[in-house]
């Protein structure tokens, strides 16, 4: 009797080990009675008929990844370069993914191996350097519809590296060397050329400027030359006027002005540091007399007298200044205008004084 109670006890314990099964999170079991599929174990505790029911595949329901090895491609332009990817799926049905392929890793594989030869050796280099988003695209387009019968759906497809040949990389390089060169080329005659306007620009808005500067410095020394020309006319007609008026002071003023502007014009030149005054101007100043004496004679006379006394003046005067003397040209003017400038008259009608 133990040991029959022994033999229940054992044969209990293995159908409880065959009737309790847990599923792992992220699993899913398939179960099979008498090798028939029947149904599908979630994650989780569960319980089958011993003997049987068995486990058939055990699938893994999480995303997966698979890397794709490497192979030549031979583009549309008859370039071979070598290439290599990645893959992306997760099995959504698993009875499918375990009952409809025979070893799904290396189907989806394969299939994604074909498809990319397909799908880039239709296309030339440059749009297989340039374009591996529409090349994944592609590839996952077709590889995700043919999987879809397996259970399976696949996420995403990624090409890793493209390869070409090393000469053809160097070729590839020159190439792009020469574009730059040329792009660098192009840029610095634009460069250039916008300079040379620019400076042409700017010597055309100078020469506008300075020839209307020019224009503007005419004008405004036409008007000062036309300004002095109308005071020196009415400066003349003043005097006439006073000439006219007797006023014999008048004339005085106009001769022994330019008479001292003469001598300071002549005092003021560089290359003259002494002054020699003649007996001439003390002659000079006798003449301003004579002019007055002429002046008076033409308004019909009345002032002989102080005709005469200008004249003795003028007299004295040079004989003051018979002998020549050396004097400072700042002191000439002083010396031998202001008799003639002051000249008294006490009998002359015309006296200012």
């Amino acid at each position: 009797m133990t040991y029959v109670i022994v033999a229940l006890a054992i044969f209990a314990i293995i159908l409880i080990f065959k009737a309790v099964k847990t599923v792992p999170q992220g699993n899913a079991y398939t179960v099979e009675r008498f090798g028939r599929f029947t149904r599908v174990l979630q994650p989780g505790l569960h319980m089958i008929t011993p003997f049987i029911d068995r486990i058939g595949a055990r699938i893994n329901v999480m995303e997966n990844v698979l890397e794709v090895p490497e192979q030549d491609v031979i583009t549309k332009d008859n370039a071979m370069v070598a290439v290599d990817g990645v893959l992306f799926f997760q099995v959504m049905e698993p009875a499918s993914a375990a009952y409809e392929v025979n070893d799904l890793h290396r189907a989806i594989i394969n299939l994604t191996m074909t498809n990319i030869r397909t799908v880039m050796g239709s296309m030339d280099l440059d749009e297989l350097l340039s374009q591996r988003d529409r090349i994944s695209g592609a590839i996952l387009a077709v590889v995700d519809e043919a999987t879809s019968a397996w259970g399976v759906k696949v996420t995403r497809v990624e090409i890793k590296d493209i390869e070409p040949p090393r000469d053809l990389v160097d070729s590839m390089a020159r190439q792009m060397k020469a574009e730059r060169d040329k792009r660098a080329t192009i840029l610095d005659a634009e460069g250039d050329k916008q300079s040379a306007i620019l400076h042409a620009e700017g010597h055309k808005q100078s020469a506008i400027l300075e020839a209307e500067g020019r224009r503007e410095s005419a004008y405004r020394e036409a008007e000062a030359r036309e300004r002095a020309a109308q005071a020196e006319a009415k400066a003349t007609r003043d005097v006439s006027g006073a000439i006219e008026r007797g006023d014999m002071q008048a004339i005085n003023y106009f001769v022994a002005q330019k008479y001292v502007d003469a001598l300071k014009a002549l005092a003021d030149a560089p290359n003259q540091k002494i002054l020699f005054v003649p007996v001439e101007s003390a002659g000079m100043i006798g003449a301003l007399g004579s002019v007055t004496e002429i002046v008076r004679e033409a308004f019909g006379g009345g002032g002989g007298a102080s005709a005469k006394s200008t004249s003795q003046a003028s007299s004295a005067s040079t004989a003051r200044t018979s002998a020549p003397r050396t004097r400072s040209a700042a002191s000439v003017p002083e010396t031998y205008v202001s008799p003639a400038m002051h000249v008294a008259h006490p009998a002359s009608p015309w006296d200012p004084s």
